[in-house]
């Protein structure tokens, strides 16, 4: 098993931090797979390195990432940016995707051999499943895309959050786990509202070509439950798969205390998908 940290410089003070994991023992033609943290989410919540060892084992090298606007810098596990997560965008978590795929192809990185830079595909928990579909929708760079209990609609603002930054120009949303008021600004709901059309998940999904797997809690929140199924019946080429039990973060929680039945099924099911040749 193999653990390599790595930061791309994006220019305006903002930074891609990142670990790739990689087993050379699991095999040869080892696709390669990003893995999208949600809101509040980042690359080393909770399961998550377990996750990605876990999927490097079975012979799926991750890259487990921070957006560069996440709000978690040099900490890796505060939110101590948050200034920059107030003005976190789609577009700019895109862009971030982009810069990631063009260090990929850069040779920047001593990719080990046995490793199929071709054949990349990209994971999303939550918010990050958005990010995967909006990303890889059409793009001739992905194989194939995964979903780990993902939105349906990137619309995540409610309208007494939106009165609140249309009054002030800024609102707050509460981190339960930390205490903090997550700042949310104006940037953020224009960037929504003016990319409707672009960022239509239910849209992509219809039109696009490459294969989806959706993996949903069957005790997730109820939006979520019912936007996997509006995505799986969008969808030209989608599996669904219903995780018995399975909550939000698959029954998992952070700090991590150890794995459950839940995760290690998407683990499975995951590496079993993106695993699958494809022409």
């Amino acid at each position: 098993m193999r653990q390599e940290a790595f930061s791309i410089e994006l220019g305006e003070g903002l930074t891609l931090r990142g670990n790739v994991h990689t087993d050379e023992a699991a095999g040869a033609d080892q696709p390669l797979l990003l893995f999208c943290h949600g809101f509040k989410g980042f690359k080393d919540w909770g399961s998550f390195p377990y996750v990605a060892d876990e999927l490097a084992k079975r012979g799926v090298t991750t890259i487990r990432f921070n957006f560069s606007c996440n709000g978690v810098g040099e900490s890796l596990t505060e939110f101590d940016e948050l200034e920059k997560f107030g003005r976190n965008t789609y577009a700019r978590e895109l862009a971030d995707l982009q810069a990631l795929v063009e260090w990929i192809d850069s040779g920047e990185f001593a990719w080990p051999n046995y490793v199929d830079k071709s054949r990349l595909y990209v994971l999303g928990h939550s918010k990050g499943g958005g990010d995967a579909i909006l990303f890889g929708a059409g793009n001739p760079r992905v194989a194939g895309i995964v979903t780990w209990n993902g939105i349906a609609d990137v619309n995540l603002f409610d309208a007494g959050l939106r009165k609140q930054i249309a009054e002030t120009g800024v609102g707050y949303i509460a981190n339960a786990r930390t205490g903090q008021d997550m700042p949310i600004t104006r940037t953020v709901i224009e960037d929504v509202d003016q990319n409707r059309e672009a960022y239509d998940i239910l849209a992509k999904v219809s039109s696009m070509e490459t294969p989806l797997c959706i993996l949903s809690g069957e005790k997730d929140f109820v939006r979520l439950v019912e936007g996997a199924k509006r995505i799986h019946q969008a969808a030209k080429h989608s599996e669904l798969h219903w995780i018995e039990g399975g909550d939000h973060t698959w029954n998992t929680r952070h700090p991590f205390a150890g794995t459950s039945p839940q995760l290690e099924a998407v683990i499975e099911q995951t590496a079993a998908f993106v695993r699958t040749p494809r022409t």
